[in-house]
């Protein structure tokens, strides 16, 4: 089983490159929560790939694999923004644990990662007052709207489970089964979108979540 078949196998969403500067256009232009990056790929270097994403700004957290275990090439990786390093050969196991562990470690960031204030397309949010404008008419939130808009924008391009974000803003420790995500949602879809029907900004991810793309 090759190793994106093991990552689907495991409920992964899983699109990949054959070679680096693919690999580095999908990684400018498209918003995934991790990016394994081998560091021996036709055409453009991992390395370079990683150094490229870094000075575009793309913050995407990044698992190295590679077969190159050096340490000059583990302290290089790291100096161009690696997240992790896995040298191979490696047991998809050990594989799967680092991603789950920095899939973690992405989302267990707080509240507090928003910015005091984010705008997104005629829309903006002042969330140090709770104000919040849309074609610079005020619009009315509730408390829980708010707080769900600014969780989305903290982790804008990551894919939120309905559990996660019930347990980030709600606190549940054990989250029911409930709608309570999705009618806020579709709230802030009616009050921020222009066609709340076809959404620009939160996303639905089938079967995943949700994404907030602003």
């Amino acid at each position: 089983m090759s190793l994106q078949d093991r990552l689907a196998h495991e409920g992964y969403a899983v699109e990949t490159a054959e070679d680096g500067e693919n690999g580095l256009k999908k990684a400018t232009r498209e918003a995934f929560d991790l990016v394994l990056l081998d560091l021996m790929l036709p055409k453009k270097s991992g390395f370079e790939v990683l150094r490229e994403m870094r000075r575009r700004g793309v913050e995407t957290p990044t698992l190295v694999l590679t077969a190159r275990g050096q340490l000059l090439d583990k302290v290089l990786g790291f100096k161009l923004g690696a997240d992790d390093y896995l040298v191979k050969p490696f047991e998809p196991e050990e594989l799967l644990a680092r991603i789950e562990a920095r899939l973690r470690r992405s989302t267990e960031a707080p509240l507090s990662t928003a910015p005091e204030s984010y705008r997104f397309g005629s829309v903006h949010a002042d969330f140090r007052k709770t104000e919040v404008k849309k074609d610079g008419q005020p619009v009315e939130l509730s408390a829980m709207e708010l707080m769900l808009l600014r969780y989305f924008v903290g982790h804008r391009g990551q894919t939120l489970s309905r559990e996660e974000l019930l347990k980030a803003v709600w606190g549940y420790d054990h989250p029911p089964t409930t709608r309570t995500v999705d009618v806020h949602v579709a709230s802030l879809r009616r009050k921020l979108e222009r066609s709340p029907r076809h959404p620009e900004y939160v996303l639905t991810i089938h079967r995943l979540g949700y994404k907030f793309v602003g």
